[in-house]
């Protein structure tokens, strides 16, 4: 597969729109991401990640994949569109219910859809992206991160581009926020971005706590978004009875995520 050297441009490709119908008829959406699960001198497993709330209920769901041509270049124009039933079956449920994570192998899906002569084009994440020890001794309290996904389902529909989201970590990514394996970051933080991942993201240069290092790319899959604290306002509605006082809840989200 054929990519420019742009960070931006090569994780643009490596979401996908999950658009799922529960059971009880509701359509949601979420973001998923592909990601490579390799062992050495192996063959890799392609599967898409997400969270396990972004599929709960859901009885089908359609997958949106951007096509390649001969010569496996994207062609942002073009698209195909899987749909899925018996939706909750190939998913792999992370085996620690606190951890809202699971993943579907999609090497079946790729598969097929080359013997019927449509290519798909994505950009898989690895564990290469993973941080590192030496990665995380630079670690600042604030560093500079990208979530990418489909807030409120929002997308660019032609093109089958994600919408990214800049922002800063909000707690150190080192520290276990309030006791558990979570940060919190600052960013913009919407339902339907539930399974974006959050990278650290520089482009042109960072500091490693010693020095700016210029010129230096760095790009870490930092974490997945899962969730994010909101407040609420309620405003009353007077009516006649005033012993029953109808209260209308609005949730503000305070654009943190975890």
């Amino acid at each position: 597969m054929s990519i420019s050297n742009s960070i931006s441009d090569f994780i643009s490709y490596s979401t996908i729109r999950i658009e799922c119908i529960t059971s009880n008829g509701q359509q949601s959406t979420g973001t998923g991401f592909f990601f490579n699960f390799c062992r050495e001198g192996m063959s890799c497993c392609p599967a898409i990640i997400t969270n396990k709330h972004v599929i709960r209920d859901a009885i089908s769901c359609t997958l949106t994949f951007s096509l390649a041509d001969n010569s496996g270049s994207p062609i942002d124009t073009l698209q195909h569109k899987v749909n899925i039933p018996d939706f909750q079956k190939p998913w792999k449920l992370h085996p620690d219910p606190k951890i809202d994570l699971c993943a579907m192998p999609i090497a079946n899906i790729i598969m097929i859809l080359k013997e019927k002569g449509i290519n798909p084009f994505y950009t898989a994440l690895d564990d290469s992206l993973l941080p590192q020890e030496n990665h995380k001794n630079e670690f600042q309290s604030m560093e500079d991160i990208v979530m990418v996904g489909y807030p409120n389902g929002i997308w660019d529909a032609l093109n089958n581009k994600p919408i990214f989201r800049k922002g800063i970590t909000a707690t150190h990514p080192n520290r276990d926020y309030m006791g558990n394996k979570e940060f919190l970051i600052d960013a913009a933080c919407f339902p339907g971005s539930s399974g974006s991942p959050v990278f650290i993201y520089n482009e042109i240069g960072y500091f490693d706590g010693k020095q700016f290092n210029l010129g230096q790319r760095r790009i870490l899959l930092l974490g997945i978004l899962y969730a994010g604290p909101q407040h609420f306002v309620r405003g009353e509605i007077q009516v006649e009875d005033r012993a029953l006082t109808p209260v209308s809840i609005s949730s503000v989200p305070n654009n943190l995520g975890m």
